[in-house]
């Protein structure tokens, strides 16, 4: 399995970095972004360990998540393609019925 980053995951981790930089520091910035990068390799083998995302009922693709911190990595198993689709990370501290939102 590989894993695939889709472009509203990326516009996301780029907002989180921005916040962060801003917010806090560009180390502490870099060092939450990288993490949650690196935080999908942990499912490679075992992709379906993440629980289904219950926020998530009406799409056609069953996604579910694994947790960094206080964000969810919303991903879907493409075993056909042999991918590990990365949807988005969402930040558990806002409302969870944001999590359907579309950019």
């Amino acid at each position: 399995m590989k894993i695939y980053w889709t472009d509203f995951a990326k516009i996301e981790l780029q907002r989180i970095f921005d916040y962060y930089k801003e917010n806090v520091s560009l180390r502490v910035a870099k060092n939450l972004v990288q993490n949650l990068v690196k935080e999908p390799h942990s499912i490679i083998k075992t992709p379906y360990i993440g629980q289904m995302e219950v926020y998530l009922p009406d799409r056609s693709i069953t996604y579910r998540y694994i947790i960094y911190k206080s964000y969810k990595i919303i991903y879907s198993v493409d075993e056909e393609n042999g991918l590990i689709n990365i949807a988005d990370v969402f930040d558990t501290r806002q409302n969870p019925v944001k999590i359907s939102r579309k950019k």
